[in-house]
């Protein structure tokens, strides 16, 4: 019999600017985007870290986070390197 002791699932995640709208207004929706992202994570009680969060010359960004799989335990997978 096995048993998952700890599992996570590490990210990169490209929230990119939306065609046919503004530039400014798109970055605007992006940055919106990731909150939002951020947001439901937390309302869903999934832990996490942002790893990395990187703006792109063009305004879209780019985010590395390592998560909880489902509900399985964590252990050291979210501590600091």
């Amino acid at each position: 019999m096995k048993r998952v002791k700890a599992a996570c699932i590490c990210q990169t995640l490209h929230f990119m600017l939306k065609d046919g709208v503004e530039h400014d207004l798109a970055v605007q929706q992006v940055k919106a985007d990731v909150e939002h992202y951020k947001k439901t994570l937390e309302r869903n009680r999934t832990l996490y870290r942002i790893v990395e969060q990187t703006t792109q010359p063009d305004g879209s960004i780019v985010v590395k986070v390592i998560k909880q799989y489902n509900t399985s335990p964590v252990g050291d997978y979210l501590q600091t390197l």
